[in-house]
């Protein structure tokens, strides 16, 4: 027997709901789109310290891998190897666009059955890839799933999840990224030793979630407000008393059409989201996901092997490292799943900030004693090392990383949603660009400093989540505005009655 709960209405009556098994199926399978992203992310490190897929992609790099006395940390200092990891990103950018597009016209499983077809596209680009040009034109396949199904995905699970376990349902797409990293690290170890392919199944193995997300999208329900805001009112109807799991949901859909018929006056979503009103939601939407890649988090996933190999790690020990980190995170975004609902979005950000800050300073300062040009650090610093990173992928996985894409999902009104949670996306798909593209060169320069400039940007970030950021925990979606944004010490003179007075903007927009 499904739990039966309730979701807090406007006017502080409740919504009839249950967590039904039909909202656990949909959840499930959507967030296979996060398993996609995460099996990218891990496979990517990995496969760039195969020496068989160096040798036959980036030679000079293979070549300055193996010289003697090389600069420990200008090993793989390459932008054409950077451009391998990086390339998806910009490719999600642009794609993340078409996808808000999509997502409003076509529907939230058009898009994702769009996201499973251009990923699959893309790993057998790879896979099959004889020359450089061939993979990274795979590449940006892959960067086209990515940004169709980070754009639907979130979306997606919040709207049909109810409002008490909306964090923890939203949660899993970060948790199968989790899942999907440390998939492809596994992966990796046992491939590693094949010769001279074994690159080629990692990135073949990539085609498994891209399979199971575009068949899946065929039998999930659509979202009720998508159906609505597509005038599929009859549908939508019936769709919500299959999510909620009971029969008395005229309340929900009532508002749902109420806040349908104020979105569809609204003829230009982005221009409304730069207005004055709508900031608190775009900047903090922004923010987020800025702050989750400036936590240094991808430098962990996209080059765990490369880092601990670094450190002087062997390669199969550096690959083992990778599959422990993965393991952290994965079980570490069980405590977000079943914590967010209950401490709250802004506690986690905050506790995590302090554990990542601290991370992020004791192993620069042991670096910076002990990996030196030409030198291998001791062994026990190296697995000190292994266990402050395990320290600080832990933080990251219960908090920024869950939360970013959480809190954008469910901050937004109707009228800007899509185009709002695109900004939030093509920021993040933006700065991970930068930072895979970035990062192997920084390390060179900037050596161990470079735990000390994340360390700088996590301060940053947690007072920004203590004093910037309201709580969302428990507020049913499309009643944000009322009750976290307008109460909010900073951002509520942004908001006044006047602005979100309905008449009001249905004549502005009309004039």
């Amino acid at each position: 027997m499904a739990p039966q709960i309730m979701a807090v209405e406007k006017g502080g009556d409740e919504f009839p709901a249950k967590l039904t098994g039909q909202v656990l199926v949909c959840t499930i399978i959507a967030a296979f789109g996060g398993l996609m992203f995460g099996y990218d992310i891990g496979i990517s490190g990995g496969v760039t310290g195969m020496d068989d897929f160096l040798e036959k992609f980036f030679p000079e790099v293979y070549v300055k891998k193996h010289r003697a006395h090389e600069d420990n940390y200008c090993k793989y200092d390459s932008q054409l190897l950077q451009l391998f990891t990086s390339s998806l990103y910009l490719a999600a950018i642009v794609c993340s666009l078409l996808a808000s597009k999509c997502c409003s016209k076509l529907g939230r499983k058009v898009t994702m059955q769009f996201a499973s077809a251009f990923f699959f596209v893309g790993v057998v680009l790879c896979t099959a890839a004889i020359d450089l040009p061939m993979l990274i034109f795979g590449r940006l396949f892959l960067g086209a799933g990515v940004g169709f199904g980070n754009q639907a995905v979130p979306l997606f699970i919040s709207e049909i999840a109810p409002a008490k376990y909306r964090g923890g349902l939203n949660i899993c797409f970060q948790l199968l990224i989790t899942v999907g990293i440390l998939c492809a690290n596994l992966v990796n170890y046992f491939t590693a030793n094949i010769h001279p392919n074994g690159w080629r199944y990692s990135l073949g193995g990539a085609a498994v979630p891209a399979i199971f997300l575009g068949l899946g999208s065929l039998i999930i329900v659509e979202t009720p407000t998508s159906l609505i805001e597509r005038n599929k009112r009859e549908a939508g109807l019936r769709a919500l008393k299959k999510i909620r799991g009971v029969e008395d949901v005229e309340r929900e859909y009532q508002e749902i059409v109420h806040a349908t018929e104020i979105a569809a006056q609204v003829k230009t979503p982005f221009k409304n989201l730069f207005q004055r009103q709508s900031r608190p939601q775009l900047v903090c939407g922004m923010l987020l996901q800025i702050c989750q890649q400036l936590t240094g988090i991808n430098v962990i996933m996209f080059y765990a092997p490369v880092l601990f190999q670094t450190m002087g790690l062997g390669s199969d020990a550096a690959l083992l490292s990778a599959v422990v980190t993965g393991s952290i995170n994965s079980a570490s975004t069980l405590v977000a799943v079943f914590g967010v609902d209950r401490v709250g979005r802004r506690f986690l950000l905050i506790e995590s900030a302090v554990q990542m800050f601290l991370a992020q300073v004791v192993t620069g300062v042991i670096l910076a004693k002990n990996l030196h040009s030409t030198n291998q650090i001791p062994k026990h610093y190296a697995y000190i090392v292994v266990f402050l990173i395990c320290f600080f992928v832990a933080g990251f996985a219960w908090s920024w990383g869950p939360l970013g894409w959480l809190i954008p999902s469910e901050i937004y009104p109707l009228e800007t949603r899509t185009a709002g949670f695109f900004t939030a996306v093509a920021m993040n798909m933006l700065f991970t660009f930068i930072i895979a593209q970035a990062f192997l060169t920084l390390l060179c320069h900037m050596k161990s400093g470079i735990f000390f400039f994340f360390a700088v940007c996590i301060l940053l970030m947690g007072s920004f989540a203590t004093f910037f950021l309201p709580e969302t925990k428990g507020i049913p979606i499309d009643e944000m505005n009322e009750r976290a944004w307008k109460k909010h010490w900073y951002w509520k003179k942004y908001l006044t009655d006047d602005d979100y007075d309905d008449q009001e903007i249905q004549k502005k927009v009309s004039e």
